[in-house]
């Protein structure tokens, strides 16, 4: 393909969808919003008596300000290098002082004139617009970077208040969860229902993905839960009820695990369904250690899907441990999984926590071990856990 052509494909390709009206809108209200968004950090009554010069001077260092500290310190370091070394380049360029040479149209002929100013050379003004245009883009995508993390701030302030928090405790028994989204949101959820009868409904799912589309996708599956746990069904049902609610709502290329229980405390019967949720595991007073798997596929996978139920029984000093693969999943810095053997090492090394408060001490406690484990390396995913224990007035005291 000749030299010509391949330009002509790459331009083609690079200015498809691009439209005057865009590029308009660039000027006329995008670049605008992008300096009110900014101006707002901008303290005017400092500026007030001022000399108009002191007070343009003034403002042009607030505004630099209000954008700069908005960029993490690394970045605003690199940033103000950046400036810096274009400045260093303008004195390399700047040659000195002489007469600017314009033509200006007048009538029907071009009048040449010149003014005293600074000389440099040539291409400078070429790199100076260069740069003027790379740094406006700089401070638009800011702008909209910052607009939308405050959006999620505020999400993630609404999914919060949609979770439990603290601890909770019935009648012999103790609730505690924890969560940590890998991004602002997540798609990690857990929920505790108490129900006029005693029992208690527990849950924790994980929705396939992450940040915003797995939050709200979260949401989604709490709200219908809530809604549906009133109707009083079998938890096999729940789960039927469920899965059709999110195969005919969700994308198709999502789906959400689902560990769903109904605990009695005065019996200590367990009913659960696991539909493809990581194992929860009940650790016995004594240390031995059961999975719960018996329930069916993740919900959204298949419209017509059913579940099993089964059931077990929680002794005095039992917990239940309920986690997402997030957990298990927590990398060290050098790609060591904290798996689930780290999580067995961590309930071993607390085999005393059965008493009140066990529940809340083995969720901080897991906490604990996997922020250690990941030493702050970057969360692959969301972290939760949910813990259920048995505790009596016997075991307590």
């Amino acid at each position: 393909m000749p030299a010509g052509s391949k330009a002509r494909d790459f331009l083609s390709t690079y200015t498809q969808d691009l439209n005057a009206e865009d590029l308009g809108k660039l000027f006329t209200r995008e670049t605008p919003e992008a300096y009110r968004f900014f101006a707002r950090g901008v303290n005017t009554a400092e500026l007030e008596g001022l000399s108009w010069h002191r007070r343009a001077v003034k403002y042009v260092q607030a505004f630099f300000l209000a954008f700069t500290m908005r960029l993490s310190p690394a970045r605003r370091a690199i940033y103000g290098l950046a400036l810096f070394t274009s400045v260093i380049g303008l004195f390399e360029l700047f040659q000195g002082f002489g007469i600017l040479s314009f033509r200006l149209p007048i009538a029907l002929f071009f009048v040449r004139f010149g003014i005293p100013g600074p000389l440099f050379s040539d291409g400078t003004l070429w790199l100076l617009t260069g740069f003027l245009l790379l740094n406006l883009l700089v401070l638009l995508e800011v702008a909209d970077r910052l607009s939308l993390k405050r959006d999620l701030e505020v999400a993630r302030e609404i999914q919060r208040a949609m979770l439990p928090e603290g601890t909770w405790s019935g009648p012999d028994v103790e609730a505690f969860g924890l969560t940590q989204p890998a991004n602002t949101v997540g798609g990690d959820f857990y929920d505790i229902l108490p129900r006029p009868d005693g029992t208690v409904i527990i849950a924790l799912g994980d929705v396939a993905g992450k940040a915003s589309p797995a939050a709200l996708l979260m949401a989604l599956l709490l709200a219908i839960l809530r809604t549906l746990v009133d109707d009083n069904m079998p938890l096999p049902a729940l789960a039927r009820r469920l899965n059709v609610q999110v195969a005919r709502h969700a994308p198709a290329s999502r789906f959400i695990t689902l560990f769903l229980a109904s605990y009695n405390p005065a019996t200590g019967r367990l009913h659960f369904v696991n539909a493809g949720q990581t194992p929860p595991l009940l650790r016995r007073q004594d240390g031995s250690i059961v999975r719960l798997n018996t329930g069916g596929v993740a919900l959204g996978m298949f419209e017509g899907s059913e579940y099993e139920q089964g059931h077990i029984d929680l002794g005095p000093g039992d917990a239940l441990i309920m986690y997402s693969d997030g957990i298990t999943e927590a990398e060290s810095p050098d790609g060591t999984p904290f798996d689930e053997a780290g999580l067995e090492r961590t309930l071993a090394l607390h085999a005393g926590a059965y008493g009140t408060s066990a529940a809340a001490e083995l969720g901080r406690a897991i906490f604990g071990a996997v922020e250690r484990h990941r030493r702050d390396q970057r969360l692959s995913d969301d972290l939760t856990v949910l813990v259920l224990s048995r505790v009596t007035n016997s075991v307590a005291t």
